[in-house]
């Protein structure tokens, strides 16, 4: 006897059966298709290059504007929209219309510089703009004239906790102003998860 104790049954391996050459195909057809999908998927990442714009700016409202051709939604932000009344002390005003002069005076005549690689769905660039050395982006919301919408939340709080702006009065979120005005473009908040979102469709749509 062992010193050990006794020894149990021995165990028995089977040698495991060969491949068929059915498998064996099928192994090297998706071994194929998987690195085809890679070249591709590779070949189709330059397609998410940064976009960028420059030039003499049209201010359309308080977080879009036009340079050329190219119409651009800033990114990050949410203002009034243009046709949108707030309020303030018991009385309506346009509110809309003052976001919009307030990132003219922010641009005050200089050429503003665009870039960004997203799109929403009415084809508009997603971009972080720039007037000299002003990010125009950041200073609507530093203003109280745009909300935070998937940034720039530290800077929203200062001006509202400031009341300056829409913070001076009360006002009706301008997606929720959207919501309610069917007619209105409907926008989606420029977050992480919609940047993971945008990057999918794009993946997809140059496929």
């Amino acid at each position: 006897m062992s010193r050990f104790g006794p020894r149990g049954p021995r165990r028995r391996y089977a040698a495991s059966a060969p491949r068929s050459l059915w498998r064996k195909l099928l192994d090297y057809g998706l071994a194929f298709l998987l690195l085809g999908l890679l070249i591709l998927v590779a070949a189709r990442l330059d397609r998410f290059e940064t976009r960028k714009e420059q030039g003499t700016a049209i201010v359309n409202d308080g977080d879009s504007i036009t340079l050329g051709s190219e119409r651009i939604r800033m990114r990050g932000i949410d203002a009034p929209e243009y046709q949108q009344t707030c309020q303030k002390a018991g009385a309506d005003y346009p509110c809309g219309k003052l976001a919009r002069q307030s990132l003219v005076r922010l641009i005050a005549g200089r050429p503003v510089s665009c870039s960004g690689w997203q799109r929403d769905r009415y084809g508009r660039l997603l971009g972080d703009c720039r007037a000299g050395d002003t990010d125009l982006n950041r200073a609507q919301v530093q203003a109280g004239w745009a909300v935070a919408f998937g940034g720039f939340e530290t800077e929203e709080a200062v001006a509202r906790a400031a009341k300056i702006g829409i913070w001076a009065g009360t006002f009706e979120e301008p997606q929720q102003w959207r919501d309610s005005h069917h007619d209105a473009p409907v926008e989606r908040k420029h977050g992480m998860l919609a940047s993971f979102g945008d990057a999918l469709r794009e993946f997809v749509r140059f496929w």
